[in-house]
C-alpha cells in the first residue's frame, strides 16, 4: 500500500521541476506555465471531496482500480498534448484520478487494530511523501534527458502495473453507509458542523499545505534563475532532500500511538515557521536552502501525519468521509498555496515568498493555540 500509495500520488508533482521545459516548447512565461502546478492541486481537491466519500458506499478495492485506470488516461492525454490549454485541462484530470492514496488510507485504517494504526498511517505517509519528493527528482531528470512528454508517457506505465499489483494483492473491502450519494455528500457537512477535531485538524492542515505548495512552486523559478541557474535535472535533486526528511514518518506516527498526537502537530507548525526564517536568508545559498527543505518536509510530516490520526479515530464508519473533508481542504490550500507563492513571487521575489509563507506559518500557529486554550478553559 505504502509503494503504490506513493506512486500513484507522484503524479501531481512531476510536472513541478518541468515548468521551464513546458515553458520553452509553448513559448510562455515560466509563471504561467506554472499555472498547471495549482490546477493539479485543486483537480486533487475536487477528486477528494467528490469521489473519496464513495468509499463509504462502494467497494474499496474497486474504486481504487477504476480510478487508478482513469489516470493512466489522463497521463496519456498529458503527454501527448498539442496545446498549453489541453495540457492545463489534461493536468486538471491528473488531479482528479491521482485521489488513489486517500482510498488506500482509509482502507488500510479499517484493517489495522486501533493501539497501531498510528503505525500504519505513518508508514503508508512515508510511501506518500517519498513518492512526492521523490518525483521531482525523477521527473527532472527524465526531462533533461528525454523531455517532458517523457516523463507522462513513464508515468502512464507505471501506473498500468500499479493497476495490476492492486488487483492482485488488495483485499476486497465491503463499505457501511447505506444512503444515496446525495445523503453521503451531505454527511459531509455534518461531519464538519459535529466534530471540531475535525475542523481543527483541518484548518491547520490547510494552512501548513499552503506554505508547502508556494515554497516548492517558487522554489523551481528561484533555483532555474541567476545566481544558480541550475537546469531540471538538478533541481529535481533538492527532492532527494526533503525524501529523507520523509523517514520521519513512521516515528511521528508511533509517537502519536503513544501519546498525544496534537502535540507533535504543534512542534510541526512551529518548524515549517523556522523553515522560512532559514529561507528567507539562503536566497543565494544551496546549503541554506537544503536545511530549510529538511525542516519544512519534517515540520509538515509531523502536522499532517498526527492530524490524520486524530481524525480516524473519531467515527469508524465514517472514515472515508473524515479523509475527504480533511484532505479536500488541505489541497484546496496547496492549490491556493502554489497561486500564492506565484503572485508573492511576481509581486517582490523570493523574500516576499518567504515572508508570506511565514504568516501562513504563524496562522497556523494561531489555530493551534486558539484551539488549545479554548480546550484549556473547558
Amino acid at each position: 500500500m505504502a509503494v503504490c500509495t506513493g506512486l500513484i500520488v507522484a503524479n501531481i508533482y512531476y510536472c513541478q521541476p518541468l515548468i521551464v521545459l513546458i515553458a520553452n516548447e509553448f513559448k510562455i512565461p515560466e509563471a504561467n506555465a506554472g499555472t498547471i502546478t495549482y490546477l493539479t492541486q485543486a483537480g486533487y481537491a475536487i477528486g477528494l471531496f467528490f469521489m473519496v466519500p464513495l468509499g463509504d458506499k462502494i467497494e474499496r478495492k474497486k474504486q481504487i482500480l477504476m480510478t487508478t485506470f482513469a489516470s493512466v488516461i489522463a497521463l496519456i492525454m498529458a503527454a501527448t498534448a498539442q496545446s498549453f490549454f489541453i495540457l492545463q485541462i489534461a493536468s486538471l484530470l491528473l488531479g482528479i484520478t491521482s485521489i488513489v492514496p486517500q482510498l488506500i488510507l482509509p482502507l488500510a485504517a479499517s484493517l489495522t487494530a486501533p493501539e497501531q494504526r498510528g503505525k500504519v498511517v505513518g508508514t503508508i505517509m512515508s510511501g506518500l511523501l517519498v513518492g512526492i519528493l521523490l518525483s521531482r527528482t525523477l521527473s527532472g531528470f527524465i526531462g533533461q534527458i528525454l523531455g517532458w512528454r517523457s516523463m507522462f508517457y513513464i508515468a502512464a506505465g507505471i501506473c498500468l502495473l500499479i493497476f495490476f499489483a492492486i488487483q492482485s494483492k488488495f483485499p476486497v473491502n465491503k463499505p457501511q453507509f447505506q444512503g444515496s450519494y446525495g445523503q453521503l455528500i451531505k454527511s459531509l457537512f455534518t461531519l464538519i458542523k459535529t466534530q471540531p477535531v475535525l475542523r481543527e485538524a483541518t484548518l491547520i492542515n490547510m494552512f501548513c499545505f499552503a506554505q508547502f505548495g508556494a515554497f516548492w512552486t517558487t522554489m523551481v523559478l528561484l533555483l532555474s534563475g541567476a545566481p544558480f541557474g541550475f537546469n531540471s535535472a538538478t533541481i529535481g535533486l533538492f527532492g532527494v532532500v526533503g525524501a529523507s526528511g520523509a523517514l520521519a514518518a513512521p516515528l511521528v506516527g508511533r509517537l502519536g500511538d503513544k501519546k498525544n498526537p496534537r502535540i507533535a502537530v504543534g512542534f510541526g507548525c512551529l518548524l515549517m515557521l523556522i523553515s522560512f526564517i532559514v529561507f528567507f536568508f539562503s536566497i543565494e545559498s544551496v546549503i541554506g536552502i537544503i536545511i530549510g527543505i529538511v525542516f519544512i518536509d519534517v515540520g509538515i510530516q509531523g502536522v499532517h501525519i498526527s492530524n490524520q490520526t486524530r481524525i480516524y479515530s473519531l467515527l469508524p464508519e465514517a472514515r472515508n468521509r473524515l479523509n475527504t473533508v480533511f484532505m479536500s481542504f488541505s489541497f484546496l490550500g496547496t492549490a491556493a498555496g502554489s497561486a500564492y507563492g506565484l503572485l508573492l513571487w511576481k509581486l517582490g521575489g523570493w523574500h516576499a515568498v518567504t515572508i508570506g509563507c511565514a504568516v501562513l506559518a504563524l496562522l497556523a500557529l494561531l489555530v493551534y493555540g486558539l484551539t488549545y486554550k479554548s480546550k484549556s478553559k473547558k
